[in-house]
């Protein structure tokens, strides 16, 4: 209940800043025309799967540049970072450590509409904590599907979009050991 709690206030802040970030609606591209667009943006998430027995959310940034390809397709490369917060352990004082991670993943972005897109992106996710969290493994393999909404503000966009992202084993004898998570990213894009 409280990651819900959690998870429905970061959705609502967001919503607000996107929608109050007086939007025009404007007829530009959603692919920039003229070159790459980069954007700057907050990622929020909560763990699926065996994570989300010790870890209760995520909070992170990225950056992502969209190189043009058609008209509706874009290449697209993000790196960034995220902390996932260990949930208290029953009975004592400790909680489980953060694990922090940093992606790094490229893909496409087609818009079959003008705004909406279905991104999907691959890479690798590297542990900048390995030891304090008990990997074995420096990186795994990281993909994530993405669906999401370019708002126009000028020639600029607020790029809102949610994904799920899984990863293989950090750690090669435990299963538990994935980083799977649901995530909403709010950016600025310019």
């Amino acid at each position: 209940m409280k990651n819900t709690f959690k998870f429905s206030a970061l959705v609502v802040a967001f919503a607000g800043l996107a929608l109050g970030a007086n939007a025009q609606t404007t007829s530009s591209s959603t692919v920039s025309s003229n070159g790459v667009r980069f954007s700057i943006g907050v990622d929020a998430g909560l763990p699926t799967s065996n994570l989300s027995n010790a870890y209760n959310w995520s909070i992170g940034g990225s950056v992502q540049a969209d190189i043009p390809v058609i008209s509706q397709l874009a290449i697209t490369i993000n790196a960034g970072y995220n902390n996932f917060f260990g949930k208290d352990v029953a009975g004592t004082n400790l909680s489980a450590p953060n694990i922090q991670l940093l992606p790094v993943k490229a893909g496409l972005k087609f818009f079959p509409v003008e705004h909406f897109y279905i991104q999907g992106e691959a890479g690798a996710a590297f542990a900048l904590n390995k030891t304090d969290v008990n990997f074995n493994n420096s990186a795994a393999f990281i993909y994530a599907p993405q669906i999401g909404y370019q708002f126009p503000i000028g020639g600029s966009i607020i790029d809102a979009g949610v994904r799920y992202e899984a990863s293989t084993q950090f750690n090669s004898n435990n299963d538990n050991s994935k980083v799977n998570f649901v995530a909403l990213r709010l950016a600025y894009g310019f």
